[in-house]
């Protein structure tokens, strides 16, 4: 029979793809749909005396790359956070210098330091403090953070925006693209950071922008492709899917999936997560075509770069994203990072240097850090889920 018409489900019985419905199907849909329970530490805590537990909940919904939430927070100096990257939760193939992992650690630390605002203290932070990692992270402190009462600590406006903040990976309306005021708002998010911004596609913008931005969505394109039919890094996601509900409550981390179709098809053992999908598969070719049509879609790109690639710089990196997500979030822009052709492994080195120099940064004078879709939503698509998170108590050291 043709699997495209039915499913065989692993605890017996057949359901039509094409014909589901009624209350089966509803029960279906809830057990594919992320529980409460997994997106629970997006819940303003309460109840919470001690500062540093306070800021802490907050830190650990940063965007950070599939949603790895690798910190490790040591609170048993008082006032004192020391801060680790849990070794066992870098991405050796798409990211094996760490660069993405430590620009993570960043919005961590920006969203740490807002936090703490609220509660009247201000943090110092040392980063390193045993020295930066090499060529590849580690288990070292990647910061110490010393949380100081401080009457003139200032709030950060921003922060109201942090329980709203969403990675929105869906089509956007390619016919609204940002203002110019919302580009300013944007640019104005990071001031003081050693970081340069830049944004193309954005409404009222110079000519040159049609161009640029095509070109950008078309390295997009490429990077995407070639992450798809590259085996190491193909794998490394596919072995981060959490499927269902019962998947995404028992990790809370890596790439959440909701759909029906896919949760039937792994109920029915028809989903291998052990076999590289081929690059002509269906698998891979829907997966290019459906990205395909998100990125056409988009109406504006922006981009972050530093003046070197030090690991400060990563983490300063990262800290600028933050601030750009929650700014973009207030003004009612969704962002989502395309980071593919920015990675550093050997499969990827022509987008690499593509993007590079398309965004007027030659690497290895410059590193374009971040590079992220952004526009605003079709009118009748309400907001994005929040992303599973581990939880507090997940990230203490013990």
């Amino acid at each position: 029979m043709n699997r495209r018409s039915f499913i065989k489900l692993a605890g017996g019985g057949v359901i039509t793809a094409a014909g589901a419905g009624g209350v089966g199907y509803l029960a279906i849909r809830s057990a594919a749909e992320a529980p409460d329970t997994a997106v629970a530490a997006w819940s303003e805590p309460k109840n919470e005396s001690d500062v540093r537990r306070f800021a802490l909940s907050y830190a650990i919904l940063a965007p950070n790359p599939h949603n790895m939430q690798p910190w490790i927070a040591d609170l048993n100096t008082p006032e004192f956070i020391k801060l680790r990257l849990d070794p066992s939760r870098l991405l050796p193939a798409t990211d094996p210098l760490g660069r993405q992992i430590l620009m993570g650690a960043g919005g961590f630390l920006e969203l740490l330091s807002m936090a703490a605002k609220e509660r009247g203290r201000r943090v110092e932070i040392e980063l390193f403090p045993d020295g930066p990692p090499g060529e590849r992270l580690d288990g070292r402190l990647f910061a110490q953070a010393r949380l100081v009462p401080d009457a003139q600590a200032q709030r950060d406006p921003l922060f109201r925006q942090t329980l709203r903040r969403r990675t929105d990976r869906r089509a956007y309306d390619p016919a609204r693209a940002p203002y110019q005021t919302d580009v300013q708002a944007l640019f104005a998010a990071l001031e003081g950071l050693p970081v340069s911004f830049g944004l193309a596609g954005g409404a009222g913008g110079p000519p040159s922008d049609a161009a640029k931005l095509a070109a950008i969505r078309a390295i997009a394109r490429e990077a995407w492709r070639i992450e798809l039919t590259t085996e190491t890094a193909m794998m490394e996601s596919i072995r981060l899917l959490r499927i269902g509900g019962r998947e995404i409550d028992l990790h809370r981390d890596g790439i959440a999936i909701t759909s029906t179709m896919l949760y039937l098809l792994t109920k029915a053992g028809l989903f291998d997560r052990t076999e590289f999908p081929a690059p002509t598969s269906a698998a891979t070719t829907s997966q290019i075509s459906d990205f395909d049509a998100v990125t056409a879609s988009t109406p504006a790109y922006l981009w972050i770069v530093t003046k070197g690639n030090s690991r400060d710089q990563q983490i300063a990196a990262g800290r600028a994203y933050a601030r750009v997500n929650l700014a973009g979030t207030a003004l009612g822009l969704a962002m989502h990072p395309n980071q593919q052709s920015l990675q550093e492994y050997p499969e990827m080195a022509m987008p690499y240097r593509t993007i590079h120099a398309l965004l007027d940064a030659p690497s290895p004078d410059f590193t374009v850090q971040m590079l992220a879709r952004t526009g605003y939503l079709p009118t009748s698509v309400a907001a994005a889920p929040p992303a599973p998170r581990r939880g507090l108590a997940a990230h203490l050291a013990s």
